[in-house]
């Protein structure tokens, strides 16, 4: 299958080049409106392939979401950083040219799409934390108190959308508890919140992620 690659920011590998199956189109970090919508609207038959970090693939799916176009767009993903979240959350390789491959010639799975109520997205790990308030998971308290960090992920096995993880750090322990929910809610002390690597621009006081009623279409080779 041919394929529109996003190049986004400095990410860079000899195996991405235009070529018979590959148009390569080099954009900033976290592209925008400008950047991504003109080439969602010229696809065709193509695929779209995002190369760049998780925070780049994050702004991509936003501009998806924004121009309803998340049904019918599968995205393939090409991670320039090894340590990308998305990849291991959803067990995409992170060796350039096997996640080229498989971004061009492998099946779209439809996987949770995870929203916060600041119009962002998150497709792969939000945190944030050390953080001291209330916290629900649906109608669950999964937070009174106080917590070294919580850690919230789209969830791989399906499920009811995403997962929250509540951290406990001690001198000598790390105690971890998890809750499948639709959505998490949270009122606290100001936090600094972060989603796939990129920190919100002010602490906040409240913060809820939750699933969208649409799924991405993520090419990961699953049927």
């Amino acid at each position: 299958m041919r394929g529109i690659v996003l190049a986004c920011g400095n990410s860079q590998s000899p195996m991405i080049t235009d070529g018979d199956r590959l148009e390569v189109r080099r954009t900033a970090a976290r592209p925008g409106k400008s950047e991504v919508d003109p080439v969602v609207a010229e696809l065709g038959d193509a695929r779209l392939v995002v190369h760049g970090t998780d925070a780049d693939l994050n702004a991509v799916v936003l501009r998806l979401l924004r121009t309803e176009r998340l049904a019918d767009t599968p995205v393939g993903y090409v991670p320039s950083d090894p340590a990308s979240e998305v990849a291991r959350l959803w067990g995409l390789p992170t060796d350039p040219g096997r996640a080229l491959d498989l971004a061009l010639a492998g099946d779209p799975d439809r996987v949770p799409l995870v929203r916060n109520d600041v119009g962002g997205v998150l497709v792969g790990l939000g945190s944030l934390g050390p953080v001291r308030g209330v916290g629900y998971g649906d109608d669950t308290v999964v937070l009174r108190g106080q917590a070294s960090r919580i850690e919230v992920t789209p969830d791989p096995d399906g499920g009811l959308g995403l997962l929250v993880h509540v951290v406990h750090k001690r001198l000598l322990t790390r105690k971890v508890r998890t809750t499948s929910a639709r959505a998490f809610q949270l009122g606290c002390l100001p936090v600094q919140v972060e989603s796939d690597g990129v920190a919100h621009p002010r602490p906040m006081g409240k913060w809820t992620w939750y699933r969208h009623t649409e799924d991405l279409r993520l090419v990961r080779g699953v049927r």
